[in-house]
């Protein structure tokens, strides 16, 4: 690959291989520093951690690891940040390389999902690394903290590199050591660490896997039908982002959204011609209805709040991005479906605890009058079909980083 970003992503394909140099990945290297932090001091340590990770990656995969260095990204506070935080950018700079991979390097703190400040966390689906030099410089109380330039801090910091990469390419944790072993600062590394040997047969399988496809923007149906087909080619890649995003919960760390769906199902519950509605419906109806409206409101949100990656528009969609959209809308789909189950469980609550037993029966609007099990659940659902709906309109996301972190990034160093 040329080292130009104005590269055309039909070169990441022509260029991966050649008689002489074999299998080359090429990865972008994005130093994003906080307003205290020298961009240049800041890209020479990326530059010294990416050259010792590159030696490892090489032998570990039998392929030519090149890291090209992007125009720095400056920060404008040193705040803790999520991962996700990076990814618009990140993304973008992929497309422009086009790279294989892209590793953004940071002197801001980053957060795990468990808001835990971590050295480096990986989103295989994405293919980004994040690694944070906070971690690596943070030294014990009293003391002062480690120097950017020291031979630890490098040390320590091409080992994160090299396992958050490791992740990328689908390598586990390894509590017997080397690289994959979980992350710990170690003061006296003096090198760094390397895969074993099942991990290496691993990396080196993998690394000519990386997905390539590429599309040129044009009707909104080819785009649709270019990103379902990259999501069948790599099925079992969205289907492990979806089944480690925990994204059923996702309505507990949005409480904005969940208030907004909750809210006027308390209302509805109480009303008499919610009853009718919800006593006359038929099953099919009722089931068709829900599932619908949780697709509209995953659609809405990705679309009203322009979630979709990267955020610019470009000429050329890779099919890693397609990847990321993919997952980010399969996440909203069982966000909302957690929304719903949230809000019938309530409803549910409210049928069977609060109301006295015979109250519906009661209600004169209501031609017959037994009411089954079946009818409490069947109302109680279409209540909360109304609330999945209400909540996406009215309540949308605050933090639209807690969804792609939930989504893209592994939840441990």
């Amino acid at each position: 690959m040329s080292d130009s970003r104005s590269a055309t992503a039909t070169r990441a394909g022509t260029d991966r291989e050649s008689a002489d140099d074999g299998l080359t990945v090429d990865a972008g290297l994005l130093v994003v520093p906080s307003p205290e932090c020298e961009a240049d001091r800041l890209g020479a340590f990326a530059s010294r951690i990416a050259t010792d990770a590159s030696e490892e990656l090489t032998a570990a995969t039998a392929a030519n690891w090149r890291f090209h260095e992007e125009e720095p990204e400056r920060l404008s506070d040193r705040d803790p940040r999520r991962p996700s935080a990076f990814l618009d950018e990140a993304a973008l700079r992929m497309v422009e390389g086009p790279y294989d991979l892209l590793v953004v390097v940071t002197d801001a703190p980053l957060l795990a999902r468990s808001r835990r400040r971590v050295a480096g966390l990986a989103s295989p689906l994405s293919r980004v690394v994040v690694v944070s030099t906070h971690r690596l410089q943070v030294s014990g109380r009293g003391q002062p903290s480690r120097s950017l330039d020291s031979a630890t801090v490098r040390h320590n910091g091409a080992t994160v590199l090299l396992h958050q990469i490791g992740h990328v390419l689908g390598a586990s944790h390894d509590p017997d050591g080397g690289v994959m072993a979980p992350f710990e600062f170690d003061p006296d590394r003096s090198g760094v660490p390397e895969f074993d040997a099942g991990a290496s047969r691993h990396l080196e399988r993998i690394a000519g896997q990386i997905p390539e496809e590429s599309v040129e923007s044009r009707s909104v149906p080819g785009l649709v039908a270019f990103h379902l087909g990259s999501a069948a080619r790599n099925w079992r890649q969205v289907g492990r982002a979806l089944v480690t995003s925990r994204a059923p919960l996702l309505p507990l760390s949005l409480p904005k959204l969940s208030t907004a769906a909750v809210a006027p199902a308390l209302i509805l519950v109480f009303s008499a011609e919610t009853w009718d509605v919800g006593m006359n419906l038929d099953n099919v109806t009722a089931v068709s209805f829900a599932a619908a409206s949780i697709l509209l409101a995953a659609v809405y949100l990705v679309f009203s709040l322009n979630l979709n990656v990267p955020r610019k528009r470009r000429a050329v969609v890779t099919e890693h991005v397609a990847l990321l959209n993919v997952a980010i809308l399969g996440v909203l789909v069982l966000g909302m479906t957690g929304l719903f189950a949230l809000v019938g469980a309530v409803m549910l609550v409210i049928e069977f605890v609060v109301f006295p037993p015979n109250l519906m029966t009661n209600w004169p609007s209501l031609e017959d009058p037994v009411v089954t099990v079946v009818d409490l659940v069947r109302t109680g659902g279409f209540i909360a079909t109304i609330g999945v709906l209400s909540g996406a309109l009215a309540g949308g996301l605050e933090d639209r980083t807690i969804l792609r972190q939930l989504a893209l990034f592994l939840a441990k160093p």
